[in-house]
């Protein structure tokens, strides 16, 4: 959902690595300076950037993906030759192959990686690239700001993240954000966003303690990640919301948890078992079973990037069948092979596919199909959030965009009601919020690409929805 498991595929990873770079080029500075383009993957767009530099006639270079919140990525091997020039990215296991135009203004390439090439013109901007997030607000801050750790006992994994308080005496109402799908920090960040600083931030300034908190395994935090399922996850969010509960400025008997995304099953996990839970909030948070979402999902991305109705079908249809193999018990390895063959099957009956279409989505049948049997994606296949939404008597408050395309708004919220009305729970509210995609900002498309383009952050009617249902107000 927020990150990666639920975004359409990212044509680059977050990076790392160290960078040992050359250069042969007579006149290098023709290239010094920050470049940015397009990369055009289908129905994706996403900005790339390099940085380009000099040092002794020696050319280094880094590069940022501003769409994804990739920046600063080493790159391995910069060879300039007279108006050509080759930027290799181990890390991405791409590189950029380009020639400069006459007036030294733009440079006319193609991106190659993963067997695929993508045209891209990089023009030269007059100063190197950065991220407008004006919703960022920086220190100092009227509330205060502390580092803090805590244990979850039943892994015995150490967690670590931020408290704020608001000034004042207390003890104040309380809630604990817990992020999306994928590996994020504490302020849930991704495509260039810091969505749960925006929403901490605001909240404090509102009189209410927040508590938030990197995943385990990610920046601070301790433990794997990669082994962990969303079972797993809820812990995690159950040991923040008893650390957050002891705490002196903050009332036991009003702390809640608000999640976003697969954070928004996780509260509800808690909020079934945990009696001392005062209130949830789920933020496009799941109200379908785990397969049939990510169906919804699947078609609703498809459809809003121009693909064709029998496409979508043909798409949902093996969508359909390869989470039922991997909703089946046993193997992993033997299902992946029953997973492969449905996969190649379905390749081989689509006639809209060239022959060379087909061969390489053939050779790169393991990479799509992998992530399906990860401890992680089986676990959430299976998960029906009614089961535990049903269990829920505490008030609860779902929020949805219409432009939602990872989590339908209409969809979701009719099965969210369904749910908390079989528990007899008459304390809800059911918000959508026009015009908000997924990550609740105001959008065009609603498409996953279009995350990282726009300036906001967090819709202020979204922010003030949560601030008036935490404090009744």
């Amino acid at each position: 959902m927020s990150s990666y498991r639920f975004m359409a595929t990212a044509i680059l990873a977050v990076l790392t690595g160290a960078a040992g770079v050359s250069a042969q080029s007579a006149s290098p500075d023709a290239f010094v300076g920050s470049w940015m383009g397009d990369l055009k993957a289908g129905a994706v767009t996403l900005r790339i950037a390099f940085t380009i530099s000099a040092s002794n006639g020696v050319l280094s270079a880094t590069m940022d993906s501003p769409d994804q919140g990739v920046k600063g990525v080493p790159v391995s091997r910069v060879d300039a030759q007279k108006d050509s020039i080759v930027l290799e990215v181990k890390t991405a296991a791409g590189s950029y192959t380009g020639k400069i135009s006459a007036d030294g203004k733009s440079i006319d390439g193609i991106w190659s990686q993963g067997g695929a090439r993508f045209p891209v013109l990089l023009k030269k901007l007059e100063a190197a690239f950065v991220l407008d997030r004006p919703q960022e607000l920086k220190p100092p801050f009227p509330y205060s700001s502390i580092d803090v750790t805590f244990t979850n006992r039943k892994a015995n994994v150490e967690l670590a993240g931020t408290l704020t308080i608001p000034p004042g005496a207390g003890p104040f109402p309380a809630v604990v954000l817990v992020t999306g799908s994928g590996p994020q920090n504490r302020n849930e960040e991704l495509m260039g966003h810091k969505p749960f600083l925006v929403i901490a931030d605001y909240l404090s300034r509102n009189g209410i303690a927040v508590l938030r908190y990197d995943d385990r395994g990610t920046a601070a935090s301790k433990g794997d990640f990669a082994t962990a399922t969303t079972f797993d996850f809820a812990d995690d969010a159950e040991s923040a919301f008893t650390f957050l509960a002891a705490r002196k400025e903050v009332d036991a008997k009003r702390v809640g948890i608000a999640g976003h995304s697969e954070g928004g099953i996780i509260a509800p996990i808690v909020a079934a078992r945990n009696p001392a839970v005062a209130f949830i909030v789920l933020l496009a948070g799941p109200g379908l079973r785990g397969d049939k979402l990510l169906e919804a999902q699947g078609s609703a991305v498809a459809r809003a990037s121009g693909v064709d109705e029998k496409s979508v079908t043909q798409s949902a249809q093996l969508n359909r069948k390869l989470y039922a193999i991997a909703l089946k018990p046993g193997n992993a390895d033997a299902l992946m092979a029953e997973a492969k063959q449905a996969y190649l099957d379905a390749l081989d009956a689509d006639t809209s596919l060239s022959e060379k279409e087909k061969n390489d989505a053939k050779a790169n049948a393991a990479r799509v199909l992998t992530p399906l049997f990860t401890p992680w994606l089986r676990t959430f296949l299976a998960i029906d959030p009614a089961a535990y939404l049903s269990r829920v008597s505490v008030p609860v408050l779902a929020l949805n965009g219409s432009r939602d395309l990872q989590v339908p708004a209409d969809l979701d919220l009719s099965a969210i009601e369904t749910a908390l009305k079989a528990a007899g729970n008459t304390r809800y509210k059911l918000v959508k919020l026009e015009g908000l995609n997924h990550l609740f900002q105001h959008a065009e498309t609603g498409l996953p690409d279009e995350y990282g383009k726009l300036t906001e952050t967090f819709a202020p009617e979204a922010l003030s929805a949560l601030k008036g249902w935490i404090t009744g107000n």
